[in-house]
């Protein structure tokens, strides 16, 4: 026979891994082709000039230079650009 008796279960004790989002290279700081600017879920920042955009909207930099971010457009979109030499 069992000595104790069964315990309840809980409601609590579940947390998810951090995910590291958030900007990796500010404004003015140079870049290499390849670099990660922003990790974001959803199109917090779009993509400008010698930008691309991964399939996780992870946006990173296609060309050598200097992070610009700017505010564009009718809606107040922001824009993540790397300016090269």
């Amino acid at each position: 026979m069992a000595s104790k008796k069964a315990g309840g279960s809980t409601k609590n004790g579940r947390d998810s891994n951090p995910k590291m989002l958030g900007v990796k290279m500010y404004g003015g700081q140079t870049v290499t082709a390849g670099n990660i600017i922003v990790r974001q879920r959803g199109t917090e920042f779009h993509a400008g000039a010698n930008v691309g955009m991964g399939r996780d909207h992870t946006l990173f930099a296609t060309a050598d230079g200097v992070v610009k971010f700017e505010v564009k457009g009718q809606f107040g979109r922001r824009y993540v650009t790397v300016e090269t030499a």
